[in-house]
C-alpha cells in the first residue's frame, strides 16, 4: 500500500512560540510539529535565534526552523489569523471556554479545512503567555495531566497539540501493515488436517482426546486469521516433524 500524503490544508495551521527563551526547546518543537504534519513555525522574540542547539535538536526538521518567521509582537503572528488558541495551565480570570486539545482540534481542523488561518499559541517556558497575550486569543486550551504534578516542557506539548491535531486528518497506519495473503478456510482446515497426521505419527494422542482436542485447534487457528505465508511455514515444521518422527530427517519443503 502506499504512504498516505498529509493533508495540504495542515499549511493553514501554525504554531506560535512567544518569547522562548531556550533555543533547544524551538528545535524540538520543530521536530514535533514535522512529525505531525505541521510546517509553518512563527517565533516571536525568541531570545536566542538562530542556533546550533535549535538545528542539532531539530533532528530532521532544520527546514522548519530555516524557514521560521520571526516577529517582535504576538500580534504580527496573528495578524490573518481567525482562530487563535492559547495553550495554557494556569486558572484565568477570563470569559473565554476552556477545553481540551481533543475537545479543540476537531474545530481547528474544519476551520483549516475550510481555508482559515488558525494558530496555536504557546508561551514563555517558565511563565507562560502573559494575561495580554490571552486576551489577544479566542480559544483556551489546556492539556488535562496529574493535578498534583503537571510539567510538561514546551516541546511537549506541541506534541500533545499536534498530534491531537493530526489525529483528526484521517490518515491511517494501513500502509505499515504487512502484506499477505488471508489464508482460506479449506486451507486453514487442510493445515490443521496435517497437523492431526504429524501429532498421531508422533504419539501425541496415545492418552489425550483426539476428537475434542482437534476441534480446539481448529477454532483457534481460524480464529487467528491466518496468512498463507504462515500456512506454509507450519506445514514446512510439521513435515520435518514427520520426517524426523520416521527416522528420515531432511530439510522441510
Amino acid at each position: 500500500m502506499n504512504k498516505p500524503q498529509v493533508p495540504d490544508f495542515l499549511k493553514n495551521i501554525r504554531v506560535v512560540l512567544a518569547r522562548p527563551n531556550h533555543p533547544g526547546n524551538i528545535g524540538s518543537a520543530a521536530r514535533a510539529m514535522k512529525t505531525m504534519g505541521l510546517s509553518r513555525l512563527y517565533l516571536v522574540e525568541p531570545k536566542v535565534f538562530p542556533s546550533d542547539e535549535a538545528n542539532t535538536l531539530a533532528s530532521g526538521a532544520v527546514d522548519l526552523l530555516e524557514n521560521a518567521i520571526v516577529v517582535s509582537t504576538l500580534a504580527e503572528a496573528l495578524s490573518d489569523v481567525t482562530v487563535a488558541c492559547a495553550l495554557t495551565s494556569r486558572r484565568r480570570e477570563l470569559t473565554t471556554p476552556l477545553s481540551t486539545p481533543r475537545q479543540t482540534t476537531p474545530e481547528l481542523i474544519a476551520r483549516a479545512r475550510d481555508g482559515e488561518q488558525v494558530a496555536l499559541v504557546f508561551g514563555n517556558e517558565t511563565f507562560g503567555l502573559s494575561i495580554e497575550e490571552v486576551e489577544q486569543c479566542n480559544r483556551l486550551v489546556t492539556i488535562p495531566g496529574n493535578p498534583d504534578y503537571f510539567s510538561l516542557n514546551l516541546a511537549m506539548a506541541v506534541q500533545v497539540m499536534t498530534y491531537e491535531l493530526f489525529s483528526h486528518t484521517g490518515v491511517d497506519v494501513e500502509y505499515l501493515r504487512a502484506e499477505g495473503e488471508a489464508a482460506t478456510q479449506s486451507e486453514v482446515d487442510g493445515m490443521c488436517g496435517h497437523l492431526e497426521q504429524a501429532m498421531d505419527e508422533i504419539g501425541y494422542f496415545q492418552r489425550r482426546n483426539s476428537e475434542r482436542l482437534m476441534r480446539r485447534m481448529r477454532t483457534m487457528f481460524h480464529r487467528a486469521g491466518m496468512l498463507r505465508e504462515e500456512i506454509d511455514i507450519l506445514r514446512g515444521f510439521y513435515k520435518q516433524v514427520q520426517r524426523t518422527a520416521s527416522g528420515r530427517p531432511g530439510d522441510a519443503d
